[in-house]
């Protein structure tokens, strides 16, 4: 933790804290720096923590979603203190929810920078955030169906407000 001491970063959680509140012991498992990463405090406080509370609403909406997130960093990312942790570019969260037979995934991208811009801007699709992340997020969906929803974005399914 004293890479972050006044490198200009927060301890941003990939999965969020307040996701854990189900469980004491996994609720301090989150702040393990497994799974955070140095993330600009206003994309931290701002459009990453609405990002957060959106999907856990989905989760209290539809029931179940898959979710998947990271960093996205590359050979000139920047470091931070003396173990230099890697300071990631960007972000990214995928989505993926199944309800009445359909499947629907989303991608999110957002730059590890100051700024807000409506939550739609950020959206893009799984195909999209693959070819920037180099993973294939959802491999054990049939080709069909995998190529069909990781091609197409439809904001308004996902009942999210656009802050």
């Amino acid at each position: 933790t004293n890479d972050y001491k006044y490198s200009g970063y927060d301890r941003g959680h990939m999965a969020p804290a307040a996701d854990m509140k189900w469980d004491e012991q996994v609720m301090k498992e989150s702040f393990y720096l497994s799974n955070i990463c140095p993330q600009n405090p206003n994309l931290n406080g701002g459009v990453w923590k609405d990002l957060e509370e959106q999907v856990r609403d989905l989760a209290s909406q539809k029931g179940k979603i898959f979710v998947v997130c990271g960093p996205i960093v590359n050979d000139i990312s920047n470091t931070i203190g003396e173990n230099k942790v890697v300071v990631p570019q960007a972000f990214y969260k995928v989505l993926l929810q199944e309800g009445n037979g359909e499947i629907h995934t989303i991608g999110f991208v957002y730059e590890n920078v100051s700024g807000r811009k409506p939550m739609s801007t950020y959206a893009m699709t799984v195909d999209e955030v693959e070819k920037l992340t180099n993973i294939d997020f959802f491999p054990s969906l049939p080709n069909k169906i995998e190529n069909k929803v990781e091609s197409e974005v439809d904001f308004s399914r996902w009942t999210i407000s656009n802050k």
